[in-house]
């Protein structure tokens, strides 16, 4: 687990050295005691070394005797679903929110 949250990760490797998850990229949403991070990210597809297609995950991890542990997660299928999901959020944005 990470000290850190800029060394939280997604990156994740089997035991026989064969990467299963690859990250792409990282944002740092919120920082603190409870973080939110959020990844563009590719799984390996079965049976091969290719990845399949970009998905992203967004992930709150609570700092606790010093590291980071992942709380909850919420995975983002497609680039699809990403846009429908920033379409409503746009238009909740701009009917609902303010400039802070």
């Amino acid at each position: 687990m990470a000290e850190n949250v800029e060394d939280i990760s997604i990156d994740w490797t089997d035991e026989e050295g064969v990467q299963k998850v690859r990250e792409l990229k990282k944002e740092v949403l919120t920082r603190g005691a409870w973080s939110t991070v959020m990844f563009a990210y590719q799984e390996a597809i079965a049976g091969g070394p290719e990845f399949g297609p970009v998905k992203f995950r967004v992930g709150r991890y609570q700092k606790r005797g010093g590291r980071f542990l992942p709380q909850s997660k919420f995975n983002i299928s497609s680039v699809k679903q990403a846009r429908q999901i920033v379409d409503v959020l746009q238009t909740w944005i701009d009917e609902y929110g303010q400039e802070e």
